[in-house]
């Protein structure tokens, strides 16, 4: 076989996507499974996500044939991606991992996610959202399958839209309007905050634009991340910013908790799941928040991109993929695995699989909301998901530049715009690196 670089590039271009070419020099480890009748197989399951123990317990408590062991890891960004890297290059990665969509792509070049196409059954695809499976699926390859898609939406404060008379946006230019109303209605408040480390953030508000910043046409990583969508995504926010309309600050701050906290800003713009964030950050709020759509740009044809969700990979190393597979299965998919992950706190992460809908709303106490039915509103926004968007090879290290670049602008350093003009050309060299075939549009 070629050389690294080599066999990336061909691949490129026989295979449509160099994810394949990882995956098939080494899914030929363990491909059976030792279950037999009186016999159990053991596999071993990482994850960051708050409740996985409770699933596996309760995956263990009703299954024989199958064990799992599982390890909690940290978050991704705070080590479990290195870890997980770390180890498959050791060749002991776990049976199962957590990944996040972003990382899908990455991990799968890498020959980390193995290609899980043969193993998903047509059961399992009838019960996932099209648009959750669309994002783990690369020119017709499945590399991991979907726990949940977290369509954004907006959060925002009923009291303080009662006080000041405000109406929820229904599109951007409304929103933009409602920022300048709070700034002249009160001097300390803001409307919302534009996360300077928020590039999943940007990514959903250019995805939902219309924005392509990645796709495999051509057997090639075809990159344009100041497409025009993009721009005039960047062009909006970087006039809330100049207008000062909107507070600038990352999200991970002590200053951004204090902001939503003291009642500073008025809304929020995030995933379902930080629904159920918001709750157990801020009991004190009850009652004073509700969740609606989030503006559109033309309203005559709505969608959304998504802001957080999970995914699951059987690894390359596992010995067991089927008994992984059946884990997985479970997991995204059986009531009883989602009522033991919300056993351990409250959540509204918006399952991929559409029959768990009626139990997550089931289990979610409306009272924080004033009664809303939030799910019922995430099942709406979910279906307009805009299909088609794909992940690159590298989103950590390009939303890293992107962020350090929406951070000077904040500081009045530059501009979004050049925020996304340097995290295009800080991700070329990356894939070039992977040996992947790629072409690019700058604007």
């Amino acid at each position: 076989m070629p050389g690294r670089p080599s066999r990336r590039t061909l691949l490129a271009t026989t295979a449509a996507l160099p994810l394949t070419g990882a995956l098939s020099s080494c899914s030929g480890r363990g491909s059976g499974t030792s279950r037999g009748k009186g016999r159990t197989t053991e596999i071993t399951f990482w994850s960051a996500l708050r409740g996985s123990q409770e699933v596996v317990d309760a995956f263990n408590k009703t299954h024989d044939r199958i064990r799992v062991v599982f390890q909690q890891v940290p978050s991704g960004t705070q080590g479990g991606y290195s870890k997980l890297s770390s180890a498959a290059r050791a060749g002991n990665a776990p049976d199962v991992a957590t990944i996040e969509y972003p990382e899908v792509p990455g991990f799968a070049i890498d020959g980390v996610a193995r290609d899980l196409t043969s193993l998903v059954s047509d059961r399992l695809r009838a019960k996932l959202l099209p648009q959750s499976l669309g994002l783990t699926t690369f020119e017709k390859r499945v590399f991991t399958v979907p726990l949940d898609v977290e369509p954004m939406v907006l959060h925002y404060r009923t009291d303080l839209f009662q006080e000041y008379g405000l109406d929820v946006p229904g599109t951007w230019d409304e929103f933009a309007e409602l920022a300048r109303t709070v700034k002249s209605k009160t001097r300390d408040r803001r409307l919302v905050i534009f996360p300077t480390d928020g590039g999943t953030q940007f990514a959903a508000y250019a995805w939902q634009a219309g924005a392509q910043w990645f796709d495999t046409r051509g057997g090639a990583w075809n990159v344009s991340l100041a497409d025009p969508p993009t721009r005039k995504v960047a062009a909006y926010w970087q006039r809330l910013i100049d207008e000062d309309l909107v507070f600038v600050n990352a999200s991970s701050t002590r200053q951004h908790d204090a902001q939503i906290s003291k009642g500073l800003v008025l809304t929020r713009l995030s995933g379902a799941w930080d629904a159920g964030a918001q709750m157990n950050a801020r009991p004190g709020q009850k009652g004073r928040w509700a969740v609606a759509p989030i503006p559109q740009w033309d309203p005559a044809d709505p969608a959304v991109g998504t802001h957080g969700g999970s995914t699951f990979a059987v690894t390359k190393d596992s010995r067991h993929p089927e008994a992984a597979m059946e884990f997985i299965e479970w997991q995204v998919s059986h009531p009883d695995a989602l009522r033991a992950r919300l056993s351990s706190g409250s959540s509204s992460q918006y399952p991929a699989a559409s029959r768990l809908v009626s139990v997550g709303r089931a289990a979610f106490d409306r009272a924080y909301y004033a009664g809303q039915d939030i799910y019922r509103l995430f099942e709406e926004e979910a279906r307009k998901i805009r299909p088609g968007w794909v992940w690159g090879p590298r989103m950590t290290a390009t939303h890293q530049v992107m962020q350090d670049g929406f951070a000077r602008a904040g500081g009045g350093q530059g501009s979004l715009l050049d925020a996304v003009r340097a995290a295009h050309a800080g991700t070329m060299p990356d894939l070039k690196a992977l040996g992947l075939t790629t072409t690019e549009h700058r604007s």
